[in-house]
Order: C-alpha cells, then structure tokens, then sequence
C-alpha cells in the first residue's frame, strides 16, 4: 500500500512540471539512443557475417591465413582434401565440394568518384548449391568457361558496371553481368561471382583461396580437422564455416562497442547533470510537501525512495524515447569496410532483446544517478523547518 502511494506521488509530480520532465527525459533520450545505435550497429555486423556461414560446411584456407583472401591452396592439396571420406555427395554421387577463388578489385561508386574494394569470388555450380541462401532475382547464371558474372544486390545498385547487361574490366579480361543474386542479410550479396577458372586465368592466379564442402555426419568434423590439419603433406587449417564468417566480424564488433560506449558515457554526464538540477529544483520547490508527508508518519527512507522512483520513472521515460527512436535505424542500410577483408560489406542495424534492456537498464542508472544526491538531501530534512518554509 505504501509503496503504491509513493509511486502515484512520484508520477503525479512528474506530470505535474510536464515542461522540465520532458526536457530532462529527452537529454536522457539522446544518450539512450547514441547507446542503442551504436548496439545495434555491432548488432548488425555480426548477423550479417554470421548468417553468411552455414554450420552444415566446412572451410579449409592456408594455416596462418585469417581470410580467403590471404589464403592459398594449391592443386595438389586441393586433391588431397577431396578424397577425405567425411565429405558429404549429392544426389549425382559428385562431393558437395567446391574449389574457390577470392580477389579483392575495386570498382567506383554510383554517381561518385568514390572508390571501394569488392570481393569477387570464382566458384563452380556446387559453390551454390552449398549455399542454398543465393537466389537467382534477375537474369541468368553464368555458362561454364565464360567471361559472365552474376552480381549482389547490394553492389549492383552501388557501383558502376555492375548493373544487368553492363561490362566490367577486370584483370585481364571483360566481364557481362548475366544476373543479379540475393544472399538475404548476409555477406554474399556484397559480392560478385564468376568462374574459378576464368577468374584464375584473368586474374594470374595459379593457386585456390579456400575450398568448401559440406559433412556427411556433423559429429565427424573433429576427425577430419585433426587429418587435415596433421597431415604433413598440407599446411591447411579447418573451420566451420559459421566459425570462420563469425570470426571476421569480432573486432569490427568490438571496434564499434568501444566507441559507442565512450560516447555514451561523454553524453551521459550531460543527462545526469541535467536530472541532478531537475530534481533538485523538485526538492527546493516541494520543501513544504515533505515537511508534510514527514509529520502524516512517512519516514526518512520512504522519501529517500519517493524522490528515487521520480528520478527512475524519469530515466525510464527517457529510455523508452531513445529506444523508440532507434528502432527506426532498422530501415536503414550502410555500407562499411570489413577490418579482415578490407573489402565492401553492406548490412542494416539490428535491435535485440538484450539490446533493449541493456539501453533501459542504463537509463534507469542516469535516472537513479542523477536524482541520488536530491533524494539524500530531501530524506534529510528537519520537519519543522520543512513545515515553515515556503
């Protein structure tokens, strides 16, 4: 019961002075949100280069190579690595395998002189097959032995040639675009994709970037990694292929938690110094009304918590604010440089569960953080000289 009345005081007097509480609450919003954005960014990053891999594939790249691009994987390894008996076959008895080629090349932005890198990898028609989240929207796959590529979405709506029917100079050779793919939110659509040996041919390749294939039985990754991986005539390192794709994303990730995190905390002194002066001010002007909750048999402790909730719901309301704003950031797509491959990768902001509650958690910390000092200094009051004033 008087928990339920020291609630309704708080809120009453939070509407009663609308003006400073949606000041204060928006100051607080504005944190929240740089909070959330900057969550929701790392968020984001990590979906897209996550749900790029497939727990069902394995990759196999160069040991010490921390990218496809890095690696190298000659012929002769190539061929030892397909006879592995966990590889899983199709429905032709063929090994649900594929032999890749990754290059970086850089293409200029639309309607800017702006330039970017862009992976283009070289596959064969079980490249696809292993990843069922490529989808053929426009246009045709590329015939064998041919100079045509297929396009992302993403790239070629951002950069010059890459559109239906257009021409690109790359290496040593030029290249129709015959079709346009959607990878969903993940990685492969910031790509381009052709023929491996066209592309190693163009390009002056003589080795692969990585080699893909998916298990017969998940529970035998460990046996093949461990025959791979020791076996004297291959320097190679296995990984699944969510590992891998999830290892790309770790220190983007983090880059971007550090700085959301140092600008939260600059923003944040701002917000709780604002609280401080809006509760003060509330304690100055209700001196009389706690010389009389005092005096009607409320204790030192039960102000002390009706000045807290008002500072908490006060947080709260501004979390909400800043949380709903940021929700819109979702609609939203950007595109950044992966730290690992140093090529282009498109992706969207993604909120969260945790996200949300680790924003309101914070802001209910301003809340509290700002309204401490007025709440000790209300709670401490003498009753008689609470009673005289005003």
């Amino acid at each position: 019961m008087l928990s339920a009345i020291l609630l309704s005081y708080s809120f009453r007097n939070l509407m009663a002075r609308r003006l400073t509480t949606i000041l204060t609450s928006l100051g607080m919003a504005l944190v929240v949100f740089v909070l959330a954005s900057s969550l929701m960014l790392a968020e984001g990053l990590e979906k897209t280069l996550v749900e790029t891999g497939s727990a069902d594939n394995v990759v196999v790249i160069r040991k010490g190579a921390t990218t496809e691009v890095l690696s190298g994987i000659t012929r002769e390894q190539a061929a030892i690595v397909e006879t592995q008996p966990e590889i899983a076959l199709g429905a032709e008895g063929q090994p649900l395998l594929a032999r890749e080629v990754v290059v970086l090349i850089t293409l200029q932005r639309r309607g800017s002189d702006k330039q970017s890198n862009v992976v283009i990898r070289g596959g064969r028609e079980q490249s696809l097959r292993l990843r069922p989240k490529v989808k053929l929207v426009e246009g045709r796959l590329p015939r064998p032995a041919t100079a045509e590529i297929i396009v992302g979405k993403n790239i070629a709506r951002r950069f010059k040639g890459c559109g239906l029917g257009e021409t690109l100079r790359l290496g040593l050779q030029e290249w129709r675009v015959c079709g346009l793919f959607d990878a969903g939110n993940s990685g492969f659509s910031s790509e381009i994709w052709a023929d491996v040996d066209q592309l190693m041919q163009a390009f002056r390749r003589p080795v692969y970037s990585s080699i893909i294939f998916r298990l017969d039985k998940a529970s035998e990754f460990e046996r093949l990694k461990a025959d791979i991986e020791t076996n004297p005539r291959l320097t190679l390192e296995v990984k699944r292929e969510a590992e891998y794709y999830a290892e790309q994303s770790k220190w983007m990730a983090k880059f971007l938690r550090i700085l959301g995190a140092s600008l939260t905390v600059i923003f944040s002194l701002g917000a709780v110094i604002g609280a401080i002066i809006t509760m003060n001010a509330a304690v100055a002007t209700r001196t009389r009304e706690i010389g009389t909750l005092r005096a009607l048999g409320f204790r030192r402790r039960d102000i002390l918590l009706a000045f807290l909730l008002e500072a908490a719901l006060l947080g709260f309301l501004g979390g909400l604010v800043g949380l709903f704003l940021a929700s819109f950031l979702q609609l939203v797509t950007i595109s950044t440089t992966n730290f690992q491959t140093f090529s282009e990768l498109t992706f969207s902001f993604a909120l969260s569960v945790k996200i949300a509650c680790q924003a309101l958690a914070f802001s209910l910390i301003m809340g509290l953080g700002g309204g401490l000092f007025p709440a000790f200094k209300a709670c401490g009051m003498n009753i008689a000289e609470a009673l005289r004033a005003g």
